[in-house]
């Protein structure tokens, strides 16, 4: 085969561009930080690198979702155990009223006020927002979970529970609707109060039954309080999950993507030796001029 001057030249030229490009990608790379700046560079780590960044979005929505959860649930806790805490004042003074020898038409009356009182306060809790909705109303589009002038509960059977995706498999019920937590009328928590307020005056020998059927009451409240506390319990332990799988694919996606900068500063440099070297022995391989011929 005959080498001619031209096919030396063609051969030279192309190894230094080779070199070159090479060069150049190590430069950018460099630069940007990246081993993948195109999916050129890598399909099969461009591949992994979508597929860990569609897995970290699931986890960022689902740690929202949890997020949220946590808000549902820590306001809802928060308000049964202040409406606990108002229902055994009511108990309290339902015990006052029992003692029928000691109390006077006044004292009476006093109580059943302050009971009265107390109603309205345990209406207002029970018809506690979160995030413009009420969270003892179940599925609803009304501003009000009980309507104290009909009382009713109102769209608690309406549709399903309120619940949160908060991993890939499993929902979380962040509710609890009135008739779960309070009853039913008539023995629900309001129509009981209302009782124990007219019985204080009116019947004292009917504050018996009144006790027996708020004790009902308040061992339904506590059932929802400890059935919400269950559920943040399993929350937490959903969001300590999350929490190391966000950071588990976040370290994948750095070696996906990102480089080793002591190796490719090495690469580089070595890169970088190989093209002056390349272009030493192409400027002493491309001497020939026409006058050399010529002679």
């Amino acid at each position: 085969m005959r080498i001619t001057q031209r096919a030396v030249a063609l051969t030279s030229l192309q190894g230094l561009n080779r070199n070159l490009d090479t060069l150049g990608k190590l430069q950018n790379q460099l630069t940007s930080g990246r081993l993948i700046n195109a999916p050129s560079d890598s399909p099969a780590g461009t591949n992994r690198a979508m597929q860990t960044r569609s897995e970290q979005a699931a986890v960022a929505q689902q740690a929202r979702n949890i997020s949220d959860a946590k808000s549902w649930l820590d306001q809802t806790d928060s308000t049964l155990r202040t409406m606990l805490e108002t229902t055994r004042r009511v108990r309290d003074l339902t015990v006052q009223g029992l003692n029928s020898g000691g109390l006077t038409d006044e004292a009476r009356q006093a109580l059943s006020t302050e009971v009265t009182s107390l109603r309205e306060g345990l209406i207002t809790l029970a018809n506690t927002q979160n995030q413009g909705r009420p969270i003892f109303g179940g599925v609803t589009a009304l501003p009000q979970a009980y309507d104290p002038t009909t009382g009713t509960w109102q769209g608690v059977t309406a549709g399903p529970a309120i619940t949160r995706q908060i991993s890939d498999t499993e929902d979380l019920r962040v509710d609890v609707t009135g008739i779960e937590a309070f009853g039913t009328a008539p023995a629900d928590l309001f129509s009981v109060v209302q009782s124990i307020a007219t019985d204080l005056v009116a019947t004292p020998a009917s504050l018996d039954a009144d006790l027996d059927a708020l004790d009902a009451v308040m061992e339904g409240m506590q059932s929802a309080v400890a059935d919400i506390g269950a559920r943040g319990s399993r929350l937490e332990r959903v969001e300590n999950i999350n929490a190391d799988r966000s950071l588990t694919l976040g370290s994948q996606l750095a070696e996906t993507e990102n480089i080793d900068l002591p190796n490719t500063i090495m690469r580089l440099q070595m890169q970088q030796t190989g093209y002056q070297a390349a272009l030493s022995a192409t400027a002493k391989a491309l001497q020939p001029t026409l006058l050399d011929f010529l002679r």
